[in-house]
């Protein structure tokens, strides 16, 4: 499947994220301002920290929950991969396989790229699709991983149940996603809600409800750090503002002023308490 080829069988939320990511105004920006190996919330030290050195400590942070010794052999999903700092991060420390799922044929580009120059893609096989149905067989998996991803699918359920059959026994699934609180009041998030193309957002009541549904039993309480996700958007929006000058010619001016008054949303909402983000952590009996 290549770049702006319609999609059949994806939900229009899934479509949408995918037009969205492939975009080469938020191709360009994720690639230069959010540190060019990962796209999700970082885990900061100091609000001044570099996007990139946080975002690998959410990754070294996510792996050390983990029960299972990733070893070679050992099988890993990364649904919603990005750009594949965390396969790579996977792959060189432990030896372990893993696909990186991803639903942006332009970032998937970007992957292979890395991974060849690290001499990586032994190891990880990029696959362009949706994570409301993955093209392999049950239980193929030892671990499932998912990045501030699962808020995209058009069917969250339909996302966990998949992560549910494709790991095997025993197998672990730790992810994170930028959440609604639980006691988040109607309607209040309808500025973020717009800006990303959504009707709603999960929260953590409902992430583990449909982990319990299908058989998915929490192996810790969730991690909840909020407060970074405030920290990662005020940094995101420092640096887009220092940048600015720099952008101009690789990403329009307009992209660049929605992106800013999204990212004010995103602070104002965790801020005042009605979103949510940490690590989830749940094992497969």
């Amino acid at each position: 499947m290549t770049q702006g080829e319609s999609t059949q069988g994806y939900s229009d939320a899934v479509n949408t994220a995918r037009d969205y990511y492939n975009s080469d105004d938020a191709d360009n920006f994720y690639y230069h301002v959010w540190g060019g190996e990962d796209i999700h919330v970082g885990w900061y030290e100091s609000d001044e920290e570099p996007i990139f050195e946080a975002s690998h400590r959410t990754v070294r942070r996510m792996a050390e929950k983990l029960n299972t010794t990733l070893a070679p052999g050992s099988r890993v999903l990364d649904m919603g991969a990005g750009y594949g700092g965390a396969a790579r991060y996977l792959a060189r420390e432990t030896g372990c396989h893993v696909v990186a799922l991803n639903l942006s044929e332009a970032e998937n580009e970007r992957d292979r790229q890395m991974n060849r120059e690290q001499d990586l893609d032994r190891l990880i096989e990029v696959v362009d699709g949706n994570f409301e149905s993955v093209a392999y067989e049950d239980a193929s998996f030892d671990v499932v991983w998912s990045q501030d991803a699962i808020l995209h699918s058009g069917d969250r359920k339909q996302a966990i149940a998949e992560v549910a059959r494709l790991l095997k026994p025993g197998g672990e699934f730790v992810f994170t996603d930028p959440m609604q609180a639980d006691n988040c009041p109607a309607g209040v998030l309808k500025p973020i809600l717009d800006r990303i193309h959504l009707d709603t957002l999960g929260s953590p009541a409902f992430y583990r409800e449909a982990c319990n549904e299908v058989g998915l039993t929490e192996a810790e309480p969730l991690e909840d750090a909020t407060h970074q996700l405030v920290r990662h958007y005020s940094r995101v929006l420092q640096e887009t503002e220092r940048r600015e000058a720099d952008l101009d010619g690789i990403v329009s001016r307009e992209y660049i002023e929605r992106m800013k008054k999204g990212l004010r949303h995103w602070i104002e909402g965790g801020q005042q308490g009605n979103l949510a983000w940490g690590i989830f952590h749940f094992t497969k009996a």
